[in-house]
C-alpha cells in the first residue's frame, strides 16, 4: 500500500535540556542509515540549533530561506559523509506558525518533495513545554521523550506529556533513558513515569524503546565536533544506539501521516493557540 511508503515522522524532545537529545538523534540517523534507511533531520531547536555542528557541517542557509523563497529544500539540506540529510533550523522556526498563507503553501511545497526522499524524518525539537516544541511534538506521527534518572528531567518529562496530553490530545509516548548507570536504573525511571502517567492520567500509553549507558566516550567525540558513532562505534553507548534503533523502526507507527499532513498540523496548532 501506498501510505506503507510514507516517512515516518518521529519528534525527538525532553522536558529539560541537557539530556543528550540532539547528541541521539544525530547518532540515532546514522546508525539507521547504516541499515540502509533514507534518514532526514529536521533541526527545529529554536535558537539552539546545532545538529550542523554535531556533524562538523558549516550550511550555507537555512529553513528561512525555503520560507523567503530565496532556495528551494534541497538547496538548504546538507548532507553527512554518513548519506544523512539535515536542514538546519537556524532562527528559522521562531516564528514558523505565524507565516503568511503563501509562504505556508510555499514550504508545503518544498516539504512535499522530500516524500520520495526519505524513509524517516526525525525531528530535533527543543527541550520545555513551549508552544513551538508542542507543535512539533504533537504534528509527528511519533513522539520519543528523552530522560535521565535525574529527578528533575523525570518531572520535567512527566509534565511535557502531560501537556501534550491535555492541550493536544496525544495519547502515545516513547522513552529513551540516557546516561544511565545500569539497565535497572532506567527501568526504574520508566516506571516512575509510567505509573504517574497510569495514576493521573488517562488513556496514556509510554512504550520503553531503551537506555544508553553514561559514557565517556560520548563526551569525548562531542569535544571533537564530531559524533559517537564515528568516534568510538564499539563504545557501550554506540552498541546502545543500535539497538534503539532497531527498537525504533520496529516499534508501531502511531499515525499514518504525511510530511504535508505534519506541516499543515503545526500551521493548525499555530492558529489555534
Amino acid at each position: 500500500m501506498a501510505s506503507n511508503r510514507l516517512p515516518r515522522v518521529i519528534a525527538v524532545t525532553s522536558g529539560k535540556g541537557g539530556v543528550g537529545k540532539t547528541n541521539i538523534v544525530g547518532n540515532l540517523a546514522v546508525s539507521m542509515a547504516g541499515t540502509g534507511k533514507r534518514v532526514v533531520i529536521i533541526d527545529a531547536d529554536v535558537g539552539l540549533a546545532n545538529v550542523d555542528i554535531l556533524f562538523n557541517l558549516r550550511p550555507e542557509y537555512n529553513i528561512r530561506h525555503v520560507v523567503s523563497s530565496e532556495k528551494r529544500l534541497e538547496q538548504v539540506m546538507v548532507r553527512s559523509k554518513h548519506g544523512v540529510d539535515i536542514i538546519p533550523g537556524g532562527s528559522g522556526f521562531a516564528d514558523l506558525t505565524r507565516l503568511s498563507e503563501g509562504e505556508k503553501l510555499n514550504l508545503l511545497s518544498e516539504f512535499e518533495t522530500l516524500a520520495d526522499k526519505a524513509d524517516i524524518i526525525l525531528v530535533d525539537t527543543g527541550a520545555g513545554i513551549s508552544a513551538n516544541v508542542l507543535y512539533f511534538n504533537s504534528a509527528a506521527d511519533e513522539c520519543v521523550v528523552v530522560a535521565t534518572a535525574e529527578p528533575t528531567s523525570i518531572t520535567d518529562a512527566y509534565a511535557l506529556m502531560k501537556v501534550m496530553s491535555q492541550e493536544y490530545g496525544t495519547r502515545y509516548f516513547k522513552l529513551i533513558v540516557n546516561m544511565v548507570e545500569s539497565q535497572k536504573d532506567a527501568k526504574r525511571v520508566y516506571a516512575s513515569l509510567s505509573n504517574a502517567l497510569d495514576k493521573f492520567l488517562k488513556n496514556v500509553v509510554l512504550e520503553y524503546l531503551g537506555c544508553i549507558p553514561f559514557d565517556r566516550q560520548v563526551q569525548k567525540a562531542v569535544q571533537k565536533r564530531g559524533l559517537l558513532m564515528d568516534h568510538a562505534p564499539d563504545s557501550a553507548a554506540a552498541l546502545a544506539m543500535d539497538r534503539i534503533g532497531v527498537s525504533l523502526e520496529k516499534s508501531r507507527r502511531q499515525n499514518g501521516g504525511s510530511l504535508t499532513f505534519f506541516m499543515n498540523k503545526v500551521f493548525q496548532a499555530g492558529i489555534n493557540n
